[in-house]
């Protein structure tokens, strides 16, 4: 049997690769002993590229094409070898094709929440996915960073690196847009292209190019999302009183079964910004009717500028929440969240107070009893 393969060796002398798969980047071809003949025939098809390595080092590298293995088409492996007149007999050496095609549909994303500071949100978490398209561009680079000996490299093997630069300059890049939250979709284009361009050199350290780069999805916090949804949904509504009444009871009813927990708190804290936008569509709709009657002598009126609402922060829990308006700041104390001794601040206030001592908030406590009346003397 060991007769036969080697005499099977000797009659092969067809070096190529028919890649089956989908997602091999490397292979080696293997031959028995690594002995090649000289005049041995190799075939290097399109969007292939064919590299010999003689111990460890790269020698020559083929394009596409078919080729006859002589000194005169292997001149580094000759220099190396030692040959100056030719060779006659096998000769050693390590052949690895290298795919050239382009690798489409690589999946990117954030592996966890990032933040960013947003000009109408504030500080906001967000997660982003999406694909990328890459190509071997430098074999040699390649070969030398990225595949090494690996006999059967595959794209899988080298997109857990590549996704981390990928997300690093992503974020990097989001953050330099300046782009605000709600028109990031309509620039998933533009803020692809700015990535893809901030990625090619790190890219091209590994032998590779970006061929394409694409931002599927940049999403909202579940919580972030409802509220804007919530917001969306008002907006439609024609009777902003109604939509009050619906959102207090809400509210109240969630507080009621969280009696103290922090869905109780996060409630009061959406019924403030609901109410605070209800308040000023309510101010904006009294305004427009109030302008379209005429004053006496047939001038048109218009209307004092409303009373500035009063709004104030507390620190809960040793961390700063609100603003809220009166009107919530008393279902808080009502739920005992909030008591005289909690701290309280709105514009105009040199520090921090205690709510009992505001004259806004003092009055949300009720009056305190006056201490009984000593017991009469023993008799």
């Amino acid at each position: 049997m060991a007769f036969w393969d080697k005499l099977k060796a000797e009659l092969i002398d067809i070096i190529e690769w028919l890649d089956s798969s989908h997602d091999t980047m490397v292979w080696r071809y293997e031959r028995r002993g690594n002995e090649i003949k000289n005049g041995a025939q190799l075939t290097v098809r399109e969007s292939q590229v064919a590299v010999f390595i003689n111990e460890g080092q790269i020698a020559d590298v083929f394009p596409p094409g078919r080729y006859t293995l002589k000194t005169e088409n292997l001149p580094i492996l000759s220099t190396l070898k030692g040959w100056k007149h030719g060779f006659n007999s096998p000769f050693k050496a390590e052949v690895y094709f290298l795919n050239t095609k382009t690798f489409t549909n690589q999946k990117w994303g954030t592996p966890n929440v990032f933040y960013l500071r947003d000009a109408d949100f504030g500080r906001v978490t967000l997660r982003a996915f999406g694909t990328y398209s890459i190509k071997i561009t430098d074999p040699v680079k390649f070969i030398k960073e990225v595949s090494g000996t690996d006999g059967n490299f595959s794209s899988e093997e080298v997109s857990g690196e590549l996704r981390s630069l990928i997300v690093t300059q992503f974020i990097d890049a989001l953050g330099e847009s300046k782009t605000p939250l709600l028109d990031m979709a309509q620039n998933y284009k533009d803020i692809s292209k700015f990535c893809q361009t901030q990625l090619l050199e790190e890219f091209n350290d590994y032998g590779l190019d970006v061929v394409k780069f694409l931002i599927s999805s940049i999403s909202l916090p579940e919580k972030l999302q409802a509220k804007l949804d919530e917001g969306t949904g008002m907006n439609m509504l024609g009777d902003m009183n109604k939509y009050q009444q619906m959102k207090s009871a809400d509210a109240m009813e969630g507080a009621a079964k969280n009696p103290g927990a922090g869905g109780g708190m996060e409630g009061m804290m959406g019924m403030a910004m609901m109410q605070q936008m209800m308040n000023q569509n309510q101010m904006n709709q009294q305004n427009q009717n109030y302008s379209q009657n005429q004053a006496p002598g047939g001038q048109m009126a218009t209307p004092p500028p409303p009373p500035p609402m009063v709004q104030l922060y507390a620190s809960i829990n040793g961390q700063q929440q609100g603003p809220f308006p009166i009107a919530t700041l008393q279902q808080m104390v009502a739920q005992n969240q909030i008591t005289k001794d909690t701290l309280v601040w709105k514009q105009g206030m040199q520090g921090w107070t205690a709510a009992g001592q505001v004259p806004e908030t003092s009055g949300l406590f009720g009056a305190m009893p006056p201490p009984p009346p000593p017991p009469p003397p023993p008799m």
